[in-house]
């Protein structure tokens, strides 16, 4: 078992910056890779980045590429989302996810494990 807990949302306008934590405790030794997902009012969870626990790749979603980047830390306990020139149509509630088995995923389904997520609200 993993526990997620996700950090860091808030009110932001638009062209600003905001920084996601994402903490995991438990058998964090077991993580292969953990990804960022979020869900906007009235839309379908999607993919945002995900990150490799043991060789860093990263894979970004087309929407934020360029302006999000995923990063761990080097205990492996934690992740980030660094998000830059945040646009209104980023708004969403973000939720960091884990896995014990495969490289990080687009598939929400490949994940086992789930953080309740932060808001996060960006005004034009």
């Amino acid at each position: 078992q993993v526990q997620l807990v996700e950090s860091g949302g808030g009110l932001v306008q638009a062209g600003g910056s905001l920084r996601l934590s994402c903490t995991a405790s438990g058998r964090t030794l077991s993580i292969t890779a953990m990804g960022w997902f979020r869900r906007a009012p009235g839309k379908e969870r999607e993919f945002v980045a995900g990150i490799d626990w043991r060789g860093s790749s990263t894979t970004y979603a087309d929407s934020v590429k360029g302006r999000f980047t995923i990063s761990r830390d080097n205990a492996k306990t934690m992740m980030y989302l660094q998000m830059n020139s945040l646009k209104p149509e980023d708004t969403a509630v973000y939720y960091c996810a884990a896995r014990f088995l495969g490289d990080a995923s687009t598939w929400a389904g490949n994940y086992a494990y789930w953080g309740q997520g932060t808001q996060v609200t960006v005004s034009s």
